[in-house]
């Protein structure tokens, strides 16, 4: 088996599980040396993005072949994956016994069964995890936690994961340069931290410790601010907001804050008392750094 194509796929609304992912899959690009023969690099595998943040990505189905590697993250939101987004990974994504590197982003709170989640979807679809990660990084709406995260520690992680996956391909007969011309080795199985098939959703709680429930709460804007863009609309992850007047929301909205953190003009924000309640419960109780949490893979 060799390696032809490498693809980092993720659903990233703020930014952080783009970056890491984008990261991991160049660190393997960079690390692999040019064809003896050509000089030109012609036999290293080619590196492919999948961003499914956006709607219009996620109504086509993606299929991958033996020799693919797929580089797969999205946050994690309320201790598990975000639950419109979850049948895409169910239904339009499919390996062919398919090596995959899943990992998630949590925001300095917990990742809770957010990468059992994902190890266990990629198993009922075709892929073979091999290596995993949950990566701490600025949380979505209580920006102090993990503030600044992804750092270069962070990135330094995820780039080593990726590597050691990589190393381990080769050396198991992954790659031209294989160290076992015999044919590729079985990888151990992949066991992380959570429940198989995952609890239930997290329930936030307000500031004073009681439920908060913010479902229903959408962004609102500050109209004295809005220079009407449109980059809210486009950037939405659901498609919720109106690109003729940005001011509405009729569709639904997973307060994934992609508005809020896109917005040029800082116009978009929430409001709802219970959303800005739990943000103030966060912000009090999860200060401590939070760290990275890797299962590297093995042969």
């Amino acid at each position: 088996m060799e390696i032809r194509r490498i693809v980092a796929a993720y659903f990233s609304p703020t930014g952080n599980t783009e970056k890491l992912a984008k990261a991991m899959a160049q660190a393997i690009a960079d690390s692999i040396e040019p064809s003896c023969e050509s000089g030109d690099g012609a036999n290293a595998p080619a590196v492919e993005l999948l961003d499914f943040t956006r709607p219009d990505a996620r109504g086509t189905n993606y299929e991958f072949a033996k020799d693919d590697l797929l580089i797969i993250g999205l946050p994690v939101y309320a201790g598990r994956l975000p639950n419109k987004i979850l049948p895409f990974v169910q239904s339009n994504l499919k390996g062919d016994g398919t090596l995959s590197l899943p990992f998630v982003c949590f925001g300095n709170r917990d990742f809770g069964d957010g990468i059992s989640e994902l190890v266990y979807e990629q198993r009922n679809t075709g892929f073979r995890p091999a290596a995993a990660a949950a990566f701490a990084t600025q949380h979505a709406f209580a920006t102090e936690l993990a503030h600044g995260r992804p750092d270069d520690k962070d990135m330094e992680d995820a780039k080593a994961l990726a590597l050691g996956l990589w190393e381990a391909v080769r050396k198991a007969g992954g790659d031209s340069g294989s160290d076992n011309p015999s044919g590729p080795a079985e990888f151990a199985d992949l066991t992380v931290e959570g429940n198989m098939p995952p609890g239930p959703y997290y329930r936030p709680l307000r500031a004073d410790g009681e439920p908060a429930v913010f479902l229903k709460a959408k962004p609102v804007t500050y109209t004295e601010k809005c220079v009407r863009c449109g980059t809210c609309a486009r950037v939405c992850s659901m498609g919720s907001i109106d690109p003729e007047d940005v001011t509405s929301v009729p569709g639904i909205c997973i307060k994934c804050q992609a508005c809020v953190t896109h917005c040029p003009a800082g116009a978009k924000y929430f409001d709802n008392p219970d959303f800005l309640s739990h943000k103030e419960m966060l912000e009090t109780n999860y200060t401590d750094k939070k760290q990275n949490v890797i299962w590297p893979c093995k042969l």
